[in-house]
């Protein structure tokens, strides 16, 4: 049977993705048709588009400590099955850990591992970025001799920060190419699971998996959202996955040799003051939206497949200064939408053009503007240390972003 309240909700989240009010609308709405698995991936791309949603955050954690069927609260849909429920669950955050008598819970390879063949040299423009993690990162692994000589050490991790949307994953991965190194990506889903201390050993069946595969650069993305200050949590078990990703990072009972660990945010000034420790997450990189080399690289990739013609390329870039690679990823699609849409109802196929690029400039704007709203004041009133000073010196120079 059809809710059309439901498909009233998704056709407007479908116009609206990054909407995590109505995102988190649809959520509560599955949660009590009973599709518990359907209302925690909603909660959990709400958070992929604002990681500082605290609403989407307190949801997973209530979803993750349902209650058994005996205690299944009376406004529960009727015929719903906890049991069940528990599973897709289990199945949606990440591998369940039963063998506690299992000397290490890593023997499996539970994640995907990959070996990029994206290098530096594949992304466009963002020539500081590259630089820094030049200097700061890869000059020292690729010469141990002179890392030697000089006592510069490879201890710590890297985290990249900046709005969603431009490029950090991208990034990680070009980093991993350069190595040589495997590519291990995990996120909210991967860690989170139900039963108390399963996160804990699924975040050590990550670094695990990481160590046997060395060298590897692990990648852990919204590192806000796992490693979210323990001051702000009300929940325990939240605590307990910070504690246990600072164990790993100390690399107490195992050696993190060959493991780089990079840890992107979209909002560092939430993550834990123990993981920004030197050691840990020392170095942030600071990546900004494309500059317009960058812009044209992507925009050039993501038309490479698509019919167009007298696109001036130049005036598009010059116009979308501001976007993230996820929006010009969008003006694209939008642009060629519009083509697609006029050769239906004209039963001509044409060329995407400028005019369809006009158009869906007039419809998508930057969404980079509120992260730069929340960024501006934590710069300006709260760089203790000097944390910021590099995203103050970037407010300087753009004083209307």
């Amino acid at each position: 049977m059809t809710d059309p309240i439901l498909d009233s909700l998704r056709t407007a989240l479908a116009a609206r993705p990054e909407d995590t009010a109505l995102r988190m609308a649809v959520a509560r709405r599955l949660l009590e048709s009973g599709d518990l698995a359907g209302a925690m991936a909603e909660a959990a791309e709400a958070l992929r588009h604002d990681s500082g949603c605290e609403e989407a955050r307190e949801f997973m954690l209530s979803a993750l400590a349902a209650p058994s069927p005996a205690q299944v609260p009376p406004s529960a849909p009727a015929g719903f099955d906890w049991s069940v429920a528990e599973n897709e669950v289990s199945d949606l955050v990440g591998p369940r850990f039963v063998d506690e008598s299992a000397e290490d819970p890593g023997s499996a390879e539970a994640y995907e591992t990959e070996r990029p063949s994206l290098l530096l040299a594949d992304v466009g423009g963002m020539e500081a970025v590259k630089e820094r993690l030049e200097v700061g990162f890869l000059a020292p692994m690729r010469n141990p001799e002179l890392r030697r000589l000089y006592g510069k050490s490879l201890r710590g991790g890297l985290m990249p920060y900046g709005p969603p949307g431009c490029g950090k994953t991208f990034i990680a991965r070009a980093v991993a190419g350069e190595m040589g190194a495997h590519f291990i990506v995990i996120g909210i889903p991967e860690v989170l699971d139900m039963y108390i201390g399963q996160s804990e050993r699924n975040l050590h069946e990550v670094f695990a998996q990481a160590r046997r595969n060395a060298p590897c650069v692990l990648f852990l993305d919204e590192v806000d959202a796992l490693g979210q200050k323990r001051s702000q949590t009300r929940n325990s078990a939240t605590r307990g996955v910070v504690n246990q990703l600072l164990t790993e990072l100390d690399s107490v009972a195992a050696d993190n040799e060959g493991v780089f660990v990079l840890a992107a945010t979209n909002q560092p000034w939430d993550v834990d003051a123990a993981l920004r420790r030197p050691g840990r997450f020392d170095r942030t990189l600071l990546v900004l939206p494309p500059d317009a080399p960058a812009r044209t690289a992507i925009l050039q990739y993501h038309l490479r497949d698509r019919p167009v013609e007298r696109i001036d390329l130049t005036q598009i870039v010059s116009r979308t200064a501001g976007f993230s690679g996820a929006d010009l990823a969008h003006l694209c699609e939008t642009a060629a939408e519009k083509a697609l849409i006029d050769s239906s109802r004209t039963g001509t196929v044409r060329m995407i053009g400028m005019a369809d690029f006009e158009a869906a400039l007039r419809e998508v704007r930057p969404s980079t503007g509120p992260w730069f709203n929340s960024a501006r004041g934590v710069a300006m009133f709260a760089n203790e240390g000097g944390a910021y000073d590099e995203l103050l010196e970037y407010f300087r120079k753009h004083p209307n972003d």
